[in-house]
């Protein structure tokens, strides 16, 4: 299966860590419950808690696209704009083994 990959790297301020924690847990689980073409959405953590990093799967830039236009993303990114240092997104093509 190919695929569109989006990856985000996410620097949080300190005090708002835990917030965003919930925030970005809720934002994943409506984004695999929601939206068909999303089929992966991982939230990772460094240890020291200050750097988010997500790993996004969707079926193709169309989904994605979907995805920025829901809802729950929209008020996702309002909500924590002004907990943000700093947000990095690359996007790839997942590499399909059998072709």
């Amino acid at each position: 299966m190919g695929g569109f990959v989006v990856t985000v790297s996410f620097s949080i301020k300190a005090e708002y860590r835990a917030d965003f924690r919930k925030a970005i847990s809720k934002n994943a689980a409506d984004s695999l419950g929601l939206e068909p073409g999303c089929h992966l959405f991982e939230v990772c953590e460094a240890k020291e808690g200050a750097e988010i990093f997500l790993y996004e799967l969707y079926d193709d830039k169309e989904a994605f696209d979907a995805h920025l236009a829901t809802e729950h993303f929209r008020s996702f990114d309002q909500l924590v704009s002004s907990w943000v240092i700093d947000k990095r997104v690359a996007t790839y093509a997942k590499i399909d083994p059998d072709q």
